[in-house]
């Protein structure tokens, strides 16, 4: 065989068929840079599909006496060549395969290799696109025959079709270089050439690509709104709904085009949701919105604690009891019994059963209450229980004919006014603007009705506290302020900076406890915070108002802090709300023996035990003075003066004539500083 090729291989211009194996890379080749794996792979795909279109231009290797060695450089073809070397590798082909050649022994190699790759034209992308959709259309090939036809990915191919569906009109501006490949991309995210050319022909100056998917997809609702990851693309689909996917960005974000079709689906969900619980918890009513509809006038009953039953309480003491006892014993045992673990499991399911009878709605309140769920933010279902129309409400009873409230209201009216929803204002009529008015006018206007607000605010205490709840949610649930009327900047000093492990403090864990409640309850975005606190009930509005300001109290002292600034604050808090802090806190070996001198624990054992405890550990160590500090404290509610709660002083006689709202005294004795 290589006698009879290099007998070939004398005659320029040859065409000749050569194994594989025999073909090597020509040094002189123009081409240094290496064929991406990518091009290979297309070329492999191209030539399996439908063989070697173009012949190699090859030259015979000779040896140091210019002899053939049975070799051949490629000279133009490399990537041809490297494909079927790929689909060697992949058991394609053997290695011995005939690929047709011309032997070229008079061009220069160097020279025709760069001819090769510079005196040719690439075919433009539109032709491109318009040819794979000829493939499609006309032949009748899937975009993955097309793929695998081509070398290329099946999404390649899918997205060279939605660009070769676009509208003619925008394929000519194209070519006509009116529009970027990015412009056309982005009018490929719908197949709808009306619609195209209408976006098309509003463009002005402002062509970007994402603003052209933004009027394309106006009416239309993304795939990762909370409806639809609600709903779900297949139960959508299979409901005749229909789904543009926008086939050239990474995610293939797709865009559900009948949005009446979706909020049908999700308001039968929701309601579906909503009338199971209805029935299985003897509700009144259930129903299913996508939003939480805060406009409605419903008062909100909350879960009651109730008292087990004698039964019921015996046999919770019985199930924790059991498993406390199973706990004790295996605690040190990694890997449980079987039987061991079900009946661990059994009793702590028992024990959850019985607690999840201790709260509950009022039957009552079940019998003329309903449920409500709604979406939140990240498309799951929200359950709000215990939602009471006003129709529903039981009235209260009848006031004497001639009674009146103490500032000359009639008792009826006022009990009209509590059960009318605070969020429902009545309709105000007012004047359209005409003109505009002048910066400096605005400013005096909405100066006079800030102060005209601040007076008749004075006068509405509850409206007040109304408004301050909301001003402070807004901080500390939203963590914004936009939408407030108030200006009232507060913080919530991170105390872990502080505290190691602060999480896992049980009080701490109670506060972020009872802030879940509160937020679990509250609806979703900060416009409708408003609406939400104006129709609490006063008994709930002045919880939630004493969560936030407890929020906000802030009892740290720091080493710049040396007068009584921070301390007297602290103490009238203390003292006002009775704050005992052994319930919350014992001073330890690690919390605060350690942490202080030898004579301070000594002192501190005196005044807490006796002197003689104090005499017994004068002489030990520091480490195991601070231990035995620790046990000798126990059961004492002994803490250091920093902690202790002052005792509420007496009361004064009243001014009746001019009460001090402040509660502020004229004079006032300062406490003795801490050590």
């Amino acid at each position: 065989m290589n006698k009879q090729v290099s007998k070939a291989a004398l005659v320029a211009g040859a065409a000749v068929m050569l194994p594989l194996n025999c073909l090597m890379a020509s040094p002189r080749n123009a081409r240094k840079t290496k064929h991406s794996g990518e091009s290979i792979a297309a070329k492999a795909g191209s030539i399996a599909a439908k063989g070697i279109l173009q012949n190699l231009v090859v030259e015979p290797e000779l040896d140091p006496a210019d002899q053939p060695t049975g070799k051949y450089l490629v000279t133009i073809g490399e990537g041809r060549r490297l494909a079927q070397m790929l689909r060697v590798e992949r058991g394609e082909i053997a290695e011995t395969e005939l690929i047709p050649c011309v032997i070229d022994t008079i061009n220069d190699p160097h020279e025709i290799s760069l001819d090769e790759n510079v005196t040719r034209e690439d075919m433009h992308p539109a032709d491109q696109f318009e040819a794979f959709r000829f493939q499609n259309e006309v032949r009748g090939l899937s975009a993955e025959d097309i793929a695998a036809r081509f070398g290329v990915t099946a999404r390649t191919v899918q997205q060279r079709l939605r660009l070769g569906a676009v509208s003619p009109r925008l394929m000519q501006a194209y070519r006509d270089e009116g529009l970027t490949l990015d412009q056309l991309m982005a009018f490929g995210i719908t197949e709808d050439h009306t619609r195209q050319e209408a976006v098309y022909d509003s463009l002005s100056y402002q062509r970007e690509p994402y603003h052209i998917r933004r009027l394309l997809t106006a009416k239309q609702v993304r795939a990762d709104d909370r409806r639809a990851r609600f709903v779900g693309a297949e139960t959508y689909i299979n409901a005749g709904g229909h789904i543009e996917r926008d086939l050239f960005t990474e995610d293939g974000d797709g865009y559900f085009t009948d949005p009446v079709l979706l909020d049908q689906i999700a308001v039968q969900r929701l309601t579906a949701i909503a009338v199971g619980i209805q029935n299985a918890e003897g509700w009144k009513w259930g129903e299913g919105h996508i939003d939480f509809p805060y406009s409605a006038a419903y008062r909100r009953a909350f879960p009651k604690t109730r008292e087990l039953s004698e039964g019921d309480a015996a046999a919770l003491a019985t199930a924790q009891s059991n498993l406390m006892m199973l706990s004790d014993e295996w605690c040190e045992v990694e890997d449980l019994p079987d039987e061991i673990d079900a009946r661990m499991t059994e009793l702590e399911t028992a024990i959850a059963e019985f607690q999840a009878k201790t709260t509950g709605f009022d039957p009552d309140d079940v019998a003329r209450g309903g449920v409500i769920v709604s979406l939140t933010s990240d498309g799951t279902a929200k359950v709000e229980r215990g939602l009471i129309r006003l129709e529903d409400l039981r009235p209260d009873p009848q006031p004497e004919p001639d009674s009146e409230d103490g500032d000359g209201t009639d008792r009826d009216d006022a009990d009209e006014r509590r059960v009318t929803p605070l969020n429902v204002a009545p309709p105000v009529e007012t004047e359209p603007e005409d003109l505009p008015l002048s910066d400096t006018l605005i400013r005096e206007l909405t100066a006079q009705r800030t102060l005209a607000l601040r007076l008749v605010m004075g006068e509405r205490p509850e409206f007040a506290l109304r408004a301050l709840a909301h001003s402070l949610v807004l901080q500390l649930f939203y963590n914004t302020s936009d939408v407030a009327c108030l200006e009232i900047d507060i913080t919530n000093r991170d105390v872990s900076d502080f505290i190691d492990g602060v999480d896992d403090k049980p009080t701490a864990q109670a506060i972020q406890s009872r802030h879940d409640a509160w937020h679990s309850q509250m609806p979703d975005e900060p416009v409708d915070l408003w609406p939400y606190i104006m129709a609490m009930e006063p008994e709930d509005l002045g919880g939630l108002v004493a969560h936030c300001v407890g929020q906000i109290v802030d009892a740290v002292r720091y080493p710049y802090d040396r007068g009584y600034s921070i301390r007297i604050p602290a103490d009238r808090l203390a003292t006002g709300v009775s704050l005992d802090m052994t319930e919350h806190w014992r001073p330890t070996a690690r919390s605060y023996f350690g942490r202080i001198t030898k004579a301070r624990i000594v002192e501190g054992i005196r005044e807490a035990v006796s002197d003689e405890a104090a005499e017994r550990i004068t002489n030990l160590q520091k480490q195991p003075m601070a231990e035995a500090a620790e046990q000798l404290v126990v059961g004492t509610g002994w803490l250091p003066a920093i902690l202790r709660t002052p005792p509420a002083p007496e009361p004064e006689a009243p001014n009746i004539d001019q009460p001090d709202l402040l509660g502020k005294p004229e004079t006032e004795t300062l406490p003795e500083a801490a050590e």
